[in-house]
C-alpha cells in the first residue's frame, strides 16, 4: 500500500457512481526517491500505477489488479518537489467480470499519465 506513506489524499470527491477525483500530496521524502533518482527524485511509472490500483479499489470497495493495459502513456516525468500535489481522475465502467478504466493523472495543464484498460 501506497497510501499514507508513499502519498496520501488531499481531497478526493465522487462526481457520480462511476467516477473519482483525488488530489494526492507525493511524500517527497520517501525512501524509494533515495534510488530513483538521487538529487534528481522521479516518481516511478509503476507507483503511478499502482496508485490508481489504490484510489478505484477505494473508491470501489473491492481490492482490484490491472487485468490488461490496453493503452498506457507516461508523457512527463513527476518530480515531487516541482508537483507535490496532483490531480488523479478515474471513471469507470462495470460488467460482471471487470472494471473498464481510464485514468489520468496530472498537475494543471500538464499530464503525467494517461491510461485506459481492466481492472479485476
Amino acid at each position: 500500500m501506497l497510501t499514507g506513506k508513499f502519498f496520501t489524499i488531499v481531497s478526493q470527491q465522487q462526481p457520480d457512481a462511476q467516477s473519482v477525483h483525488a488530489v494526492i500530496a507525493w511524500n517527497a521524502a520517501h525512501p524509494i526517491f533515495e534510488g530513483h533518482f538521487p538529487d534528481q527524485p522521479v516518481v516511478p511509472g509503476v507507483c503511478m500505477m499502482q496508485t490508481v490500483q489504490e484510489l478505484l479499489s477505494a473508491a470501489v470497495g473491492k481490492e482490484l489488479l490491472v487485468e490488461k493495459a490496453a493503452n498506457m502513456k507516461f508523457l512527463n516525468m513527476i518530480d515531487p518537489r516541482q508537483a507535490p500535489q496532483v490531480t488523479v481522475e478515474i471513471a469507470w465502467t462495470a460488467d460482471d467480470t471487470a472494471y473498464k478504466t481510464t485514468a489520468v493523472i496530472k498537475h494543471d495543464a500538464t499530464v503525467f499519465l494517461k491510461f485506459q484498460g481492466r481492472f479485476k
